[in-house]
């Protein structure tokens, strides 16, 4: 079985539409697909695949309601198979460390070709380890600077959770990152490689553990929602801080265009490759769908585990949420400036320059003013 997990950093990228279309290509293929809606705070993957509101689903499974198999349903495409996430169940977005490792067990038993998981969005512990739960996931971004950003800082806490799982409580590698932990911008400064130097002096044996998960861990991209050629390059600056900032390969799976097509599609309750095989959009998923299918199913160490407890694991996730979504409300807004024409690229460029100049000329009338001050303080003082 090869399970395929699919992320991205933030919403709105095209997961679910990748994740539902891509098990219908796999399933016409030939191949047994179960498709599962793990995006439990907002659980939606049956409107994509054009699927009833789910009576059952993961959510009556952790609760207790539904044992695993009743919530395994047939959809109406050939070998495709699906479990419902259950999105109006209170607490789905944060289940338990037990709720998760048991739905973990469950879902590694399943018996079919691929395992496709649709994950939520961000860096959430549960997320990045349902997303661990095979080297060779596929995070979904699109060509903004937001959204590039946030699929390379997805990658950058998947491999700081692999670490935190490597290196157990007790070892000397698992105290000194402990005291990274406590000052997190001194962690966000240390580039993978030169981390891993660092623990290989105070833990060399789980170090090489890790070196050697890492050499494993084979993420893919697709990079979604692009207008021009132009936007496809976009992909290679998360390949390339992948490899100078995590030391880490990632394979670049495909592109897709944006299309309307697609929100057609979705109004009729159709994946967009049944819709309009055809379609650009339609093409580009069976482009993929062909290169998972000639890929090898790789997998971690048997004795790699993504079950740990998660007691004081949180100031492991190195990107802060808040300043993220903060970050990514100003560029956005910048961004729509941008595309709706209101503002170009070199407006934006002479703007912030002229902004530079402004504040270089009030930091030279503050220091004079206060020149001017303290000699009048000096002044008043001999009198």
């Amino acid at each position: 079985m090869q399970i395929i997990p699919i992320a991205s950093g933030k919403g709105g990228v095209g997961k679910s539409l990748l994740s539902a279309n891509l098990a219908i290509a796999l399933g016409k293929a030939g191949k047994r697909v179960l498709l599962a809606d793990l995006d439990l705070g907002a659980s939606n993957l049956h409107l994509v695949i054009g699927q009833q509101a789910p009576k059952k689903g993961i959510g009556t499974f952790l609760t207790g309601a539904q044992d695993f198999e009743s919530i395994i349903t047939d959809t109406d495409y050939e070998n495709v198979r699906f479990i419902a996430g259950d999105s109006e169940i209170p607490g789905m977005s944060s289940i338990k460390s037990a709720q998760k490792n048991s739905l973990i067990k469950k879902l590694l038993k399943c018996d079919t070709d691929y395992l496709i998981l649709d994950l939520g969005a961000g860096t959430h512990l549960s997320i990045l380890d349902f997303f661990l739960l095979s080297p060779q996931g596929i995070v979904v971004t699109a060509p903004t600077v937001t959204a590039t950003l946030n699929g390379y800082l997805f990658l950058k806490n998947a491999v700081f959770r692999m670490m935190y799982n490597t290196f157990k409580k007790g070892t000397p590698g698992y105290d000194y990152l402990k005291k990274l932990r406590s000052d997190s911008s001194s962690l966000q400064r240390l580039y993978i490689p030169k981390l891993v130097e660092e623990l290989q002096k105070v833990d060399p044996e789980n170090t090489e553990l890790f070196i050697k998960r890492k050499a494993q861990f084979h993420p893919r991209l697709v990079m979604n929602c692009i207008d021009n050629p132009v936007d496809a390059e976009k992909a290679q600056k998360i390949r390339r801080s992948c490899s100078q900032y995590l030391g880490m390969n990632l394979e670049h799976l495909g592109v897709i265009y944006r299309d309307s097509l697609q929100d057609r599609a979705l109004s009729s309750r159709l994946p967009v490759i049944v819709y309009k095989p055809q379609a650009v959009i339609s093409q580009a998923i069976f482009r993929i769908a062909d290169r998972i299918l000639e890929s090898e199913t790789l997998s971690f160490d048997e004795n790699y585990v993504v079950t740990n407890e998660d007691e004081g694991s949180d100031s492991f996730q190195i990107a802060s949420e808040e300043a993220l979504d903060d970050y990514s409300a100003k560029m956005a807004y910048v961004e729509e400036l941008l595309g709706t024409g209101a503002l170009t690229a070199g407006e934006l460029a002479e703007t912030v320059k002229m902004q530079q100049m402004e504040l270089n000329q009030l930091k030279k009338e503050n220091t004079l003013l206060k020149s001017k001050l303290l000699k009048a303080a000096q002044q008043g003082f001999k009198f």
